[in-house]
């Protein structure tokens, strides 16, 4: 009988996961690097510029178009 391909490739992943040595290792260096990127840069540095109602979002970027064409 046919398994699922979805359980299939879910054994596949997680038998192959799971015999790693070094591999863990890597994989929770890429997950806190992301995490990092994605979270810690994005709340100091990245403020959201477009806040308000619409009509000061629509304002703040034609301001901003304005000041590109000049």
């Amino acid at each position: 009988m046919k398994e699922n391909v979805f359980l299939r490739i879910w054994r596949f992943y997680y038998e192959g996961f799971r015999s790693m040595t070094i591999g863990k290792t890597l994989w929770l260096i890429v997950i806190v690097k992301l995490f990092i990127m994605f979270v810690i840069l994005r709340l100091f540095f990245f403020q959201p510029v477009l806040k308000g109602s619409d009509e000061q979002k629509a304002d703040t970027v034609r301001g901003n178009l304005i000041e590109l064409a000049e």
